[in-house]
Order: structure tokens, then sequence, then C-alpha cells
């Protein structure tokens, strides 16, 4: 259940933008992002700003995730083709800053993909569940 009210959520998805395209950095969600942005490589910070998402290979299994901007339910597993196969739900204790979810769920598959599978939540993507412009549910 979201914690804003139904009239406010696409004002909350709007800033939330603006905060990805203008990095806001004088906000803890912009410093967050900012740090998230200093921990991708190269190519990631490419997705992540040509298509709004970036992708993490798995330590343990080699499968590849996409990671979109928001707290929950949003990473999915893709398969060879690019195709969304399974979303995952995992995120972080307390409530931060979008930019600091996404760095810990990145880390988290990138070093220790078992562990952070057994807590995940598995999920059948919709078909607009994931896609360029998706910010936060």
């Amino acid at each position: 259940m979201s914690r804003h009210p139904p009239y406010e959520r696409s004002r909350v998805r709007a800033v939330r933008a603006l905060f990805i395209i203008l990095g806001a950095e004088r906000t803890a969600e912009g410093r967050s992002l900012r740090l998230l942005r200093e921990w991708l490589s190269p190519v990631q910070r490419m997705q992540f700003t040509k298509k709004g998402y970036f992708e993490v290979v798995g330590s343990d299994t080699g499968r590849q995730y996409r990671i979109y901007p928001g707290t929950m339910s949003n990473i999915c597993e893709v398969d060879e083709k690019g195709r969304p196969r399974l979303g995952l739900c995992f995120r972080t204790m307390g409530d931060l800053p979008m930019g600091d979810v996404m760095l810990a769920q990145k880390i988290a598959l990138e070093n220790c993909e078992s562990s952070a599978l057994t807590v995940a939540r598995s999920f059948i993507p919709g078909v607009f569940m994931f896609r360029q412009g998706r910010l936060l549910g």
C-alpha cells in the first residue's frame, strides 16, 4: 500500500522524475541518485541516462537483471533477448531515498545474488510494469 493518497501519487511521480532528470543534488533524493551514478559502471550509467534503467549480472547465476527507478517491485530478470521474465521485489529496511535503495539492490545482486533472492518476492511482470517511463508505483 502506498504511503501517499491517490491524488498525490501523480505529483510524487512527477517530482521523482525531476530528481532523476535534474539530479536535485541538494536533497536527500538527489544526493542518493548522485551516489548511485558514481557507483554505476560507464555502461550502466549510459543505460540509466538513455533508457531509464540499468542492468546488472548476478554474482552466482550470471542472470541478467534490470533495475528500474523505484524502491520496490522495480527489478526484473530478463531473458537472453532482453524481455522481462520475472519481477523481483526486495528492498532495504527503513525509508531510504530511491537512489540508496537502487544502489543496495545493485550491490546485492552483483555480490550476493543468492542471499538477495532468498528474501525477494517474485511476481509475473505485467505488460506495462517495466517500461522506460515508469518511475514509482
